[in-house]
């Protein structure tokens, strides 16, 4: 019996280090998409294209993943109120450095910020 709860206990935690490839890749493409509709709709924003919209979502998904491992603060929206969000809408400007074919300026970074906030509350996906 103990061998047999030791044995569920090791399946338990093989299944939380398993990273869900399909879950990884729908969140980025919904990202992609999040960030395209929001360049659309935002002034300051350039729009992109989809591939831009990738790249762009995977460098800001790269920096809100060092944010919560180095400094145990969740960078999303409304993961930590008026800090988060401003923390996420420097972020957002900070990648138009990284990314080729992104610019936006402060304000549209803000407004940004703002719409993918409420699109994550409304439509919650965690990465990690």
């Amino acid at each position: 019996m103990a061998d047999n709860m030791q044995d569920m206990r090791r399946d338990d935690r093989e299944e939380r280090n398993d990273v869900n490839w399909v879950g990884l890749i729908i969140h980025f493409i919904v990202a992609a998409i999040v960030l395209m509709v929001t360049s659309l709709v935002t002034p300051g924003f350039r729009n992109m294209t989809f591939g831009t919209a990738v790249i762009a979502a995977l460098v800001i998904a790269a920096v809100d993943y060092l944010i919560q491992r180095i400094f145990k603060f969740d960078a999303a929206p409304f993961g930590r109120g008026l800090s988060g969000f401003i923390v996420s809408a420097i972020i957002i400007y900070l990648s138009q450095f990284v990314v080729a074919g992104m610019e936006i300026n402060l304000i549209g970074a803000v407004i940004a910020s703002l719409i993918i906030g409420i699109v994550g509350a409304i439509i919650p996906v965690d990465v990690f």
